[in-house]
């Protein structure tokens, strides 16, 4: 596994866990803005990024072996305690760990990632006949997820000003995708979400009881995780503090100016000391 690591080794830790299908490569431009006061980690996940891609025949692809891996990351690198930025996929990921380890989870910073029936809309439809059925037709029908067309939809959909989004990122995001393989590696893992969804009331009851210092931090124009699945957060954990941004998927693209100040505002107030 890969992973950027900056800042004080002795700081609190944010862990920065990505969403599909980029990598840790989408917390490019936040990490310089926490590492002064903070030790940030951002792993790619095996499949994504600069991690090792084994072939997925021989390897777990899974939602619970990613946590699994970065548990052990964590470990290795002597990182006992942290708060979670989780995205997309980074929210069963990160949520599982916290499942895991529910003591070692001083916030979250919670952006477009899901927890709640809501917020799986109208497009995880075909998604979810996939996971009825596992038929190798319903599969293919998902291997549009894996296209250029699709990759950029994901930086440009709901943005106001696209001008603002480089388009080094899909550019970026699809030759990864496009490595010999790696289109099964993905088609393994929209299956494999639906494990994700009997979680849901165990991650809501962590939310309640263990009632971390949060931060929702949320795109209201995204297709694929839209404001619906944001304002159930606020049931487990009234105290969190919300912000419902005039943007997409990927908001850090555009929305950095205004996201920076409130990650590292709430950093500082909630889990500097703690």
């Amino acid at each position: 596994m890969a992973y950027r690591e900056a800042g004080p080794a002795d700081a609190p830790v944010v862990l920065l866990l990505h969403g599909f299908p980029t990598s840790s490569h989408m917390f490019r431009n936040l990490i310089p803005l926490l590492a002064d006061g903070y030790r940030v980690i951002a792993p790619d996940y095996p499949g994504f990024g600069q991690s090792d891609a084994p072939d997925h025949a021989a390897f777990d692809y899974s939602f619970a072996h990613y946590a699994d891996l970065v548990d052990a990351l964590l470990e290795q690198i002597g990182a006992a305690r942290y708060a979670m930025y989780v995205m997309d996929y980074g929210a069963p990921v990160g949520y599982r760990l916290a499942l895991k380890h529910p003591e070692r989870v001083t916030g979250l910073i919670v952006q477009n990632g899901n927890a709640y029936d809501e917020g799986l809309g109208a497009f995880w439809d075909p998604i979810k006949t996939y996971w009825q059925s596992g038929s190798a037709e319903d599969r293919e029908a998902q291997a549009w997820l894996v296209t250029p067309e699709a990759t950029r939809f994901q930086y440009t959909d709901g943005v106001r000003d696209v001008t603002r989004i480089s388009p080094d990122n899909w550019v970026h995001d699809q030759a990864l995708l496009d490595r010999p393989g790696n289109r099964e590696i993905q088609l393994d893992l929209f299956y494999d979400y639906r494990t994700n969804v009997p979680l849901y009331p165990a991650f809501q009851q962590f939310f309640r009881e263990r009632r971390p210092p949060t931060l929702i931090v949320w795109g209201k124009n995204d297709t694929i995780f839209p404001e619906s699945g944001a304002h159930p957060y606020l049931r487990d954990l009234p105290q969190a503090e919300m912000h419902i941004l005039d943007t997409g998927h990927f908001a850090l693209e555009d929305k950095l100016d205004e996201m920076a100040p409130l990650i590292r505002s709430f950093l500082d107030r909630e889990v500097a000391t703690r």
